[in-house]
């Protein structure tokens, strides 16, 4: 079988943005979704950047920082942040939000009473809030060009602190070793279709670059990170 063109970002949609996905279907798909995020080590660059945030004094004094995580899911990512900020004593405020009502039900199901994170649904523009960071993790690739030129100038406007999309690399390696290690592990179909065609939708280097350009975003940062991650991010003066 021929190997797709890696040269550009793919236009094929993932299973997974129908909005005529039934509830079941759509957590069962986020379930698996949060064991391949653990397998591939998806939320070490997020816990990365906010370590940096920290380290660099950009963390509030006096109350809690306040983030929105895009795209949230199922919500693994925000529960580990939870976990990371408590084991540190770090005061946190967390937010996800996700278009697709089944993620915020899915995610408040699986999060324990009592914890600092709510969950919203909207379209991400319709964010009036002014969170201190904003973060995506394996978001963005679901974005065609001109959305992901709009959510670069959303972030860089709205965040106090700094920002993260934390995404892909278009690679034919990454493409044909998740469709084998997705089909060994028998995840759910929507993983096993879907995955292949987030990294065919997701970037290269040069893509970010045109992007940050076009959206009038300075000072970000393009960064490789294992396996086959492809992180932007900025952090604002204090």
């Amino acid at each position: 079988m021929a190997l797709p063109d890696f040269s550009r970002r793919a236009e094929t949609l993932e299973w997974m943005d129908d909005d005529s996905v039934d509830l079941e279907t759509f957590r069962d798909c986020l379930k698996d979704l949060a064991k391949v995020n653990a397998a591939t080590l998806a939320h070490r660059p997020t816990l990365a950047f906010l370590d940096d945030l920290h380290g660099a004094g950009l963390w509030p004094s006096g109350r809690a920082l306040t983030v929105l995580d895009v795209g949230s899911g199922y919500g693994d990512g925000l529960r580990l942040i939870d976990r990371w900020a408590e084991r540190r004593g770090l005061a946190v405020s967390l937010t996800g939000l996700d278009r697709n009502p089944w993620a915020a039900h899915a995610a408040r199901a699986a999060t324990p009473a009592g914890r600092p994170i709510v969950w919203a649904t909207c379209d991400l523009f319709d964010y009036e809030g002014s969170p201190d960071v904003i973060l995506s993790s394996l978001f963005t690739h679901h974005l065609d060009d001109d959305q992901l030129v709009r959510f670069l100038a959303f972030m860089d406007r709205k965040a106090k602190a700094g920002w993260l999309a934390n995404d892909l690399l278009r690679h034919p390696f990454a493409w044909g070793g998740f469709a084998l290690l997705s089909t060994v592990m028998q995840w759910h179909r929507f993983v096993r279709h879907d995955g292949p065609i987030s990294i065919r939708r997701s970037f290269a280097p040069a893509d970010w670059r045109a992007y940050l350009a076009r959206a009038g975003v300075e000072g970000a940062s393009i960064r490789r990170r294992f396996p086959f991650r492809l992180c932007v991010s900025k952090t604002m003066a204090p």
